[in-house]
């Protein structure tokens, strides 16, 4: 009897610790399965954000009123840019101040778009002003007016720093 019962325990025992372990497999499974459907979700909402942000810009900057400015520091420039401002028409469009690895990237022949908008066709006056530290350490400020003729299309300027000066490439 007692032999009986301890078979009988014995093999409860053997089904109590099997059914964990198979269902451990199920749920890892399972977990392997709700991972990679995250995944691809998440990949799916990357994409749908990425063409929402060019259908934004579309319909907010249509091609026939949009300008672009841009802004990169000369080759070999060694001065600290600390802000740059750039009015439109005489209204303030855009204000960036640097952080160290903007200015890093700058100095490396990184382009930073500054400023998307409308404008109509005909002349407009656009002003940059540059505030910034020299190689010695002193403060300047630096300020040029540009004319920019916007047609009909995108328009895009690239307005290019320097401590002696402010160049401007109207395309």
């Amino acid at each position: 009897m007692f032999n009986r019962l301890r078979g009988i325990i014995l093999g409860l025992s053997v089904l109590v610790f099997c059914f964990p372990a198979y269902g451990n497999e199920i749920s890892r499974e399972k977990i392997k399965g709700l991972d990679e459907q995250v995944q691809e979700i998440k990949s799916d909402v990357l994409d749908i954000a990425e063409e929402l942000n060019q259908l934004e810009e579309k319909l907010l900057y249509p091609s026939n009123t949009q300008v672009a400015v841009f802004v990169s520091l000369v080759s070999g420039e060694t001065f600290l840019l600390d802000a740059v401002e750039i009015q439109l028409d005489g209204k303030p469009v855009a204000h960036h101040i640097y952080t160290f690895k903007e200015l890093e990237a700058l100095q490396k022949g990184g382009v930073q778009r500054i400023y998307t908008g409308n404008i109509l066709a005909g002349d407009h006056d656009l002003l940059v002003s540059v505030m910034g530290k020299s190689q010695g350490g002193a403060d300047f400020q630096k300020m040029e007016r540009f004319k920019v003729n916007k047609d009909v299309g995108p328009k895009i300027v690239e307005v290019s720093l320097a401590a002696e000066s402010i160049t401007f490439k109207d395309r």
